[in-house]
Protein backbone atom coordinates (compact mmCIF):
# COMPACT_ATOMS: atom_id res chain seq x y z
CA UNK A 1 0.00 0.00 0.00
CA UNK A 2 1.12 3.73 -0.67
CA UNK A 3 0.41 6.96 -0.68
CA UNK A 4 2.46 10.07 -2.35
CA UNK A 5 1.75 13.59 -1.74
CA UNK A 6 2.54 16.72 -3.68
CA UNK A 7 2.38 19.63 -1.27
CA UNK A 8 1.98 22.19 -4.26
CA UNK A 9 -0.92 20.78 -4.69
CA UNK A 10 -4.37 20.59 -2.40
CA UNK A 11 -6.04 18.14 -4.34
CA UNK A 12 -3.21 15.50 -4.27
CA UNK A 13 -2.99 16.46 -0.28
CA UNK A 14 -6.60 16.09 0.28
CA UNK A 15 -6.03 12.75 -1.90
CA UNK A 16 -3.17 11.48 0.43
CA UNK A 17 -4.86 11.88 3.39
CA UNK A 18 -8.14 9.94 2.21
CA UNK A 19 -5.28 7.12 0.73
CA UNK A 20 -3.46 7.09 3.89
CA UNK A 21 -6.95 6.36 5.81
CA UNK A 22 -7.79 3.66 3.66
CA UNK A 23 -4.26 2.30 4.10
CA UNK A 24 -5.49 1.97 7.89
CA UNK A 25 -8.23 -0.20 6.29
CA UNK A 26 -6.80 -2.11 4.28
CA UNK A 27 -4.62 -3.11 6.88
CA UNK A 28 -7.78 -4.52 9.14
CA UNK A 29 -8.64 -6.82 5.90
CA UNK A 30 -6.39 -9.40 6.97
CA UNK A 31 -7.64 -9.61 10.25
CA UNK A 32 -7.72 -13.45 11.51
CA UNK A 33 -9.02 -14.19 15.12
CA UNK A 34 -7.08 -17.32 15.23
CA UNK A 35 -3.86 -15.29 14.83
CA UNK A 36 -3.79 -14.21 18.12
CA UNK A 37 -1.84 -16.64 19.58
CA UNK A 38 1.21 -16.13 17.11
CA UNK A 39 1.10 -12.58 17.02
CA UNK A 40 -0.88 -11.38 20.03
CA UNK A 41 -3.17 -9.40 17.11
CA UNK A 42 -6.20 -10.84 15.27
CA UNK A 43 -3.44 -9.83 12.21
CA UNK A 44 -2.46 -12.90 10.51
CA UNK A 45 1.96 -12.72 10.00
CA UNK A 46 3.10 -13.80 6.55
CA UNK A 47 5.13 -17.27 7.16
CA UNK A 48 8.57 -15.85 7.17
CA UNK A 49 7.73 -13.41 9.55
CA UNK A 50 6.30 -16.25 12.09
CA UNK A 51 9.19 -17.95 11.87
CA UNK A 52 11.32 -15.04 13.45
CA UNK A 53 8.11 -14.76 15.92
CA UNK A 54 8.50 -18.23 16.45
CA UNK A 55 12.66 -17.97 16.91
CA UNK A 56 12.28 -15.07 18.98
CA UNK A 57 9.75 -16.93 21.79
CA UNK A 58 12.08 -19.94 21.92
CA UNK A 59 14.77 -17.92 23.25
CA UNK A 60 12.72 -17.44 26.54
CA UNK A 61 13.44 -13.75 26.90
CA UNK A 62 11.32 -11.80 29.60
CA UNK A 63 8.49 -8.83 29.41
CA UNK A 64 10.81 -6.19 29.88
CA UNK A 65 8.07 -4.31 30.41
CA UNK A 66 8.46 -5.89 34.04
CA UNK A 67 12.36 -5.40 34.48
CA UNK A 68 15.01 -2.42 35.09
CA UNK A 69 16.54 -1.35 31.80
CA UNK A 70 19.70 -3.02 32.55
CA UNK A 71 18.17 -6.08 32.70
CA UNK A 72 15.82 -5.25 29.44
CA UNK A 73 18.63 -4.90 27.51
CA UNK A 74 20.29 -8.39 27.91
CA UNK A 75 16.96 -9.98 26.94
CA UNK A 76 16.48 -11.21 23.26
CA UNK A 77 15.59 -9.43 20.14
CA UNK A 78 14.72 -9.75 17.29
CA UNK A 79 18.12 -9.95 15.74
CA UNK A 80 18.91 -12.70 18.06
CA UNK A 81 15.72 -14.60 16.72
CA UNK A 82 17.17 -14.32 12.82
CA UNK A 83 20.76 -15.55 14.22
CA UNK A 84 19.24 -18.62 15.61
CA UNK A 85 16.96 -19.47 12.40
CA UNK A 86 19.78 -18.90 10.38
CA UNK A 87 21.75 -21.23 12.28
CA UNK A 88 19.06 -23.62 12.56
CA UNK A 89 19.05 -23.57 8.55
CA UNK A 90 22.55 -24.10 8.22
CA UNK A 91 23.01 -20.30 6.80
CA UNK A 92 26.31 -17.72 7.94
CA UNK A 93 25.08 -15.01 10.25
CA UNK A 94 28.34 -13.04 9.22
CA UNK A 95 26.64 -9.86 8.14
CA UNK A 96 29.46 -9.49 5.53
CA UNK A 97 27.83 -12.25 4.35
CA UNK A 98 24.41 -11.60 4.67
CA UNK A 99 24.61 -8.28 3.07
CA UNK A 100 27.49 -8.44 0.47
CA UNK A 101 29.22 -5.14 -1.35
CA UNK A 102 29.45 -3.20 1.99
CA UNK A 103 32.27 -2.77 4.54
CA UNK A 104 31.60 -1.13 7.76
CA UNK A 105 34.42 0.25 10.51
CA UNK A 106 33.53 1.60 13.95
CA UNK A 107 34.76 4.60 15.46
CA UNK A 108 33.98 7.35 17.64
CA UNK A 109 32.78 11.32 17.25
CA UNK A 110 32.89 13.81 19.53
CA UNK A 111 29.26 14.38 21.10
CA UNK A 112 27.60 16.75 23.49
CA UNK A 113 28.66 14.45 26.94
CA UNK A 114 31.72 13.00 25.50
CA UNK A 115 32.56 10.28 22.55
CA UNK A 116 29.81 8.44 20.75
CA UNK A 117 30.64 5.31 19.10
CA UNK A 118 29.56 5.33 15.39
CA UNK A 119 30.03 2.33 12.61
CA UNK A 120 30.34 3.82 9.54
CA UNK A 121 28.94 1.71 6.27
CA UNK A 122 30.80 2.03 2.97
CA UNK A 123 29.44 0.27 -0.24
CA UNK A 124 32.72 -1.15 -2.00
CA UNK A 125 32.90 0.60 -4.83
CA UNK A 126 34.65 4.13 -6.21
CA UNK A 127 32.52 6.67 -5.12
CA UNK A 128 31.89 9.44 -3.54
CA UNK A 129 28.77 8.28 -2.36
CA UNK A 130 25.93 10.29 -0.35
CA UNK A 131 25.90 10.02 3.52
CA UNK A 132 22.74 9.05 5.50
CA UNK A 133 23.03 9.60 8.97
CA UNK A 134 21.20 6.43 10.42
CA UNK A 135 19.28 6.38 14.11
CA UNK A 136 18.44 2.62 15.66
CA UNK A 137 15.08 1.74 17.61
CA UNK A 138 14.84 0.50 20.86
CA UNK A 139 12.83 3.28 22.88
CA UNK A 140 15.52 5.37 23.66
CA UNK A 141 16.07 3.09 26.42
CA UNK A 142 17.24 -0.56 25.18
CA UNK A 143 19.53 -1.77 21.47
CA UNK A 144 22.37 -0.03 19.75
CA UNK A 145 24.28 -0.08 16.33
CA UNK A 146 24.42 -4.17 16.58
CA UNK A 147 21.07 -4.67 16.82
CA UNK A 148 19.98 -2.77 14.23
CA UNK A 149 22.97 -3.61 11.72
CA UNK A 150 20.83 -5.56 9.50
CA UNK A 151 18.73 -2.28 8.61
CA UNK A 152 21.38 0.20 8.06
CA UNK A 153 23.92 -2.45 6.24
CA UNK A 154 20.81 -3.14 4.22
CA UNK A 155 20.30 0.46 3.36
CA UNK A 156 23.94 1.15 2.60
CA UNK A 157 23.55 -1.51 0.21
CA UNK A 158 20.22 -0.23 -1.32
CA UNK A 159 21.41 3.06 -1.77
CA UNK A 160 24.84 3.08 -2.51
CA UNK A 161 25.32 5.52 0.12
CA UNK A 162 28.06 5.99 3.24
CA UNK A 163 25.66 5.00 6.43
CA UNK A 164 26.67 6.44 9.96
CA UNK A 165 24.62 4.50 12.74
CA UNK A 166 25.48 5.89 16.16
CA UNK A 167 25.24 4.94 19.55
CA UNK A 168 23.11 7.37 21.25
CA UNK A 169 23.00 7.88 24.92
CA UNK A 170 20.14 6.14 26.58
CA UNK A 171 17.82 6.61 28.86
CA UNK A 172 16.89 6.56 32.10
CA UNK A 173 21.09 7.15 32.30
CA UNK A 174 20.27 9.99 30.28
CA UNK A 175 16.94 11.21 29.76
CA UNK A 176 15.13 13.59 27.32
CA UNK A 177 16.79 14.96 25.65
CA UNK A 178 19.48 13.38 25.57
CA UNK A 179 19.44 11.32 22.46
CA UNK A 180 18.08 13.94 20.48
CA UNK A 181 21.15 16.21 20.97
CA UNK A 182 23.60 13.30 20.28
CA UNK A 183 21.88 12.57 16.70
CA UNK A 184 21.97 16.14 16.32
CA UNK A 185 25.73 16.11 17.32
CA UNK A 186 26.19 12.92 14.95
CA UNK A 187 24.54 14.94 11.67
CA UNK A 188 26.62 18.02 12.31
CA UNK A 189 29.57 15.75 12.28
CA UNK A 190 28.33 13.96 9.32
CA UNK A 191 28.14 16.83 7.72
CA UNK A 192 31.24 18.85 8.40
CA UNK A 193 33.28 15.50 7.71
CA UNK A 194 31.48 14.24 4.58
CA UNK A 195 34.82 14.00 3.04
CA UNK A 196 36.71 12.56 5.02
CA UNK A 197 33.93 9.06 4.66
CA UNK A 198 34.64 9.34 0.74
CA UNK A 199 30.95 11.36 0.75
CA UNK A 200 29.56 13.95 -1.40
CA UNK A 201 27.82 17.15 -0.37
CA UNK A 202 24.54 14.96 -0.28
CA UNK A 203 22.75 14.03 3.05
CA UNK A 204 19.67 12.14 4.21
CA UNK A 205 18.81 11.20 7.80
CA UNK A 206 16.66 7.41 8.47
CA UNK A 207 16.03 5.62 11.31
CA UNK A 208 13.92 2.49 13.05
CA UNK A 209 11.34 3.27 15.63
CA UNK A 210 12.98 5.59 18.13
CA UNK A 211 15.27 6.43 15.54
CA UNK A 212 12.46 7.17 12.73
CA UNK A 213 11.22 10.00 15.42
CA UNK A 214 15.22 11.15 15.89
CA UNK A 215 15.54 11.65 12.17
CA UNK A 216 12.45 13.46 11.60
CA UNK A 217 13.30 15.72 14.56
CA UNK A 218 17.26 16.04 13.83
CA UNK A 219 15.93 17.47 10.03
CA UNK A 220 13.63 20.09 12.13
CA UNK A 221 16.71 20.77 14.26
CA UNK A 222 19.26 20.92 11.26
CA UNK A 223 16.91 23.41 9.58
CA UNK A 224 16.78 25.76 12.98
CA UNK A 225 20.42 25.36 13.10
CA UNK A 226 21.31 26.32 9.74
CA UNK A 227 23.25 23.11 9.01
CA UNK A 228 22.89 21.38 5.45
CA UNK A 229 19.37 20.49 4.61
CA UNK A 230 18.80 16.75 4.03
CA UNK A 231 18.10 15.67 0.76
CA UNK A 232 15.30 13.03 2.64
CA UNK A 233 14.05 11.07 5.66
CA UNK A 234 13.41 7.70 5.29
CA UNK A 235 11.10 7.08 9.02
CA UNK A 236 10.81 3.45 9.20
CA UNK A 237 7.61 2.95 11.95
CA UNK A 238 8.54 5.70 13.60
CA UNK A 239 7.29 7.63 16.96
CA UNK A 240 4.83 10.30 16.06
CA UNK A 241 3.52 11.33 19.29
CA UNK A 242 3.38 9.26 23.02
CA UNK A 243 0.54 11.46 24.43
CA UNK A 244 -2.38 9.19 22.52
CA UNK A 245 -2.49 5.50 23.21
CA UNK A 246 -5.51 5.16 21.87
CA UNK A 247 -5.22 5.29 18.00
CA UNK A 248 -6.63 2.75 16.06
CA UNK A 249 -3.34 0.55 16.07
CA UNK A 250 -2.67 1.18 19.78
CA UNK A 251 -6.31 -0.78 20.26
CA UNK A 252 -5.50 -3.31 17.45
CA UNK A 253 -2.39 -3.96 18.17
CA UNK A 254 -2.18 -3.31 22.24
CA UNK A 255 -0.46 -6.85 23.31
CA UNK A 256 1.52 -6.83 19.47
CA UNK A 257 4.77 -9.13 19.45
CA UNK A 258 7.75 -8.29 19.31
CA UNK A 259 6.31 -4.46 20.78
CA UNK A 260 3.35 -3.83 22.76
CA UNK A 261 1.55 -0.77 24.22
CA UNK A 262 2.98 -1.74 27.47
CA UNK A 263 6.47 -1.94 26.01
CA UNK A 264 6.22 1.50 25.21
CA UNK A 265 4.55 2.92 28.14
CA UNK A 266 7.40 1.58 30.06
CA UNK A 267 10.02 3.11 27.48
CA UNK A 268 8.11 6.62 27.57
CA UNK A 269 8.30 6.49 31.26
CA UNK A 270 12.22 5.66 31.57
CA UNK A 271 12.71 8.53 28.96
CA UNK A 272 11.05 11.39 30.19
CA UNK A 273 12.42 13.49 33.18
CA UNK A 274 9.03 15.39 33.73
CA UNK A 275 5.28 14.58 32.65
CA UNK A 276 5.58 17.83 30.43
CA UNK A 277 8.30 16.45 28.24
CA UNK A 278 6.02 14.38 26.35
CA UNK A 279 4.36 17.63 24.36
CA UNK A 280 7.96 18.80 23.40
CA UNK A 281 7.77 18.64 19.74
CA UNK A 282 10.72 17.01 19.71
CA UNK A 283 9.01 14.13 20.71
CA UNK A 284 5.53 15.30 19.84
CA UNK A 285 6.42 15.48 16.00
CA UNK A 286 2.80 15.74 15.15
CA UNK A 287 2.68 18.85 16.39
CA UNK A 288 6.07 20.09 15.74
CA UNK A 289 6.96 22.64 13.29
CA UNK A 290 7.36 20.43 10.24
CA UNK A 291 7.47 22.92 7.57
CA UNK A 292 10.46 22.95 5.15
CA UNK A 293 11.50 19.25 5.65
CA UNK A 294 12.77 17.11 2.78
CA UNK A 295 10.80 14.77 0.77
CA UNK A 296 10.00 11.83 3.42
CA UNK A 297 9.51 8.45 3.30
CA UNK A 298 7.26 6.61 5.97
CA UNK A 299 7.17 2.96 6.33
CA UNK A 300 5.05 1.13 8.65
CA UNK A 301 4.44 -2.54 9.70
CA UNK A 302 0.53 -3.60 9.98
CA UNK A 303 1.24 -5.70 12.98
CA UNK A 304 2.31 -2.72 15.05
CA UNK A 305 1.16 -0.65 17.80
CA UNK A 306 3.10 2.82 16.10
CA UNK A 307 1.69 2.00 12.84
CA UNK A 308 -0.73 4.99 13.19
CA UNK A 309 1.89 7.24 14.41
CA UNK A 310 2.71 7.02 10.64
CA UNK A 311 -0.33 7.68 10.06
CA UNK A 312 -0.88 10.85 12.30
CA UNK A 313 3.26 12.17 11.10
CA UNK A 314 2.22 11.50 7.39
CA UNK A 315 -0.63 13.85 7.63
CA UNK A 316 1.33 16.27 10.04
CA UNK A 317 3.67 16.36 7.14
CA UNK A 318 1.40 17.20 4.68
CA UNK A 319 -0.38 20.14 6.39
CA UNK A 320 3.10 21.04 6.38
CA UNK A 321 3.76 20.84 2.83
CA UNK A 322 6.47 18.32 2.59
CA UNK A 323 6.29 15.65 0.30
CA UNK A 324 5.28 12.55 1.40
CA UNK A 325 5.17 8.62 0.41
CA UNK A 326 4.12 6.44 3.31
CA UNK A 327 3.59 2.58 2.30
CA UNK A 328 2.33 -0.36 5.03
CA UNK A 329 3.71 -3.61 4.82
CA UNK A 330 1.11 -6.51 5.44
CA UNK A 331 1.68 -9.73 7.22
CA UNK A 332 4.94 -7.98 8.76
CA UNK A 333 5.71 -6.77 12.42
CA UNK A 334 7.27 -3.79 13.96
CA UNK A 335 11.35 -4.80 13.62
CA UNK A 336 10.72 -6.86 10.01
CA UNK A 337 13.00 -3.98 8.33
CA UNK A 338 16.09 -5.28 9.70
CA UNK A 339 15.78 -8.76 9.19
CA UNK A 340 16.05 -8.93 5.52
CA UNK A 341 18.59 -12.19 5.62
CA UNK A 342 15.15 -14.36 6.30
CA UNK A 343 11.44 -11.65 5.57
CA UNK A 344 10.81 -11.01 2.40
CA UNK A 345 9.53 -8.31 2.66
CA UNK A 346 12.23 -6.72 4.84
CA UNK A 347 14.00 -7.16 1.83
CA UNK A 348 11.31 -5.99 -0.32
CA UNK A 349 11.39 -2.60 1.72
CA UNK A 350 14.59 -2.25 1.62
CA UNK A 351 15.01 -2.26 -1.84
CA UNK A 352 12.13 0.39 -2.48
CA UNK A 353 13.70 2.91 0.52
CA UNK A 354 16.90 2.78 -1.26
CA UNK A 355 15.16 3.68 -4.82
CA UNK A 356 13.64 5.77 -3.26
CA UNK A 357 16.23 7.69 -1.92
CA UNK A 358 18.53 7.09 -4.49
CA UNK A 359 16.42 9.24 -6.67
CA UNK A 360 17.08 12.21 -4.33
CA UNK A 361 20.40 11.80 -3.19
CA UNK A 362 21.77 11.30 -7.03
CA UNK A 363 23.83 14.43 -8.75
CA UNK A 364 21.70 16.18 -10.96
CA UNK A 365 22.17 15.65 -14.27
Amino acid sequence: MHQTSNPSSPRRNTLALGICAAALLGACASVDPGAMAKTGTNFTADADMQMVLDSLASLGGKPIENLPAAEARMQPTVTDAVKALLVRQGKSTDPSVLVPGVTSADRQIPGPAGPLPVRVYTPKSAGPFPVIVYFHGGGWVIADKDVYDGGARGLSAATGAVVVSVDYRLAPEAKFPAAWDDALATYRWATANAASLNGTQKFALAGESAGGNLAVATAVAARDAGLPKPSAILAVYPVGQTGDMGTPSYVDSATAKPLSKAMIGWFVDKLLAKPADATDPRINLVNANLTGLPPTFIINAEIDPLRSDGDLLAAALIRAGVRVERTVYRGVTHEFFGTGAVVAKAREAQAVAGERLKKVLSPMP
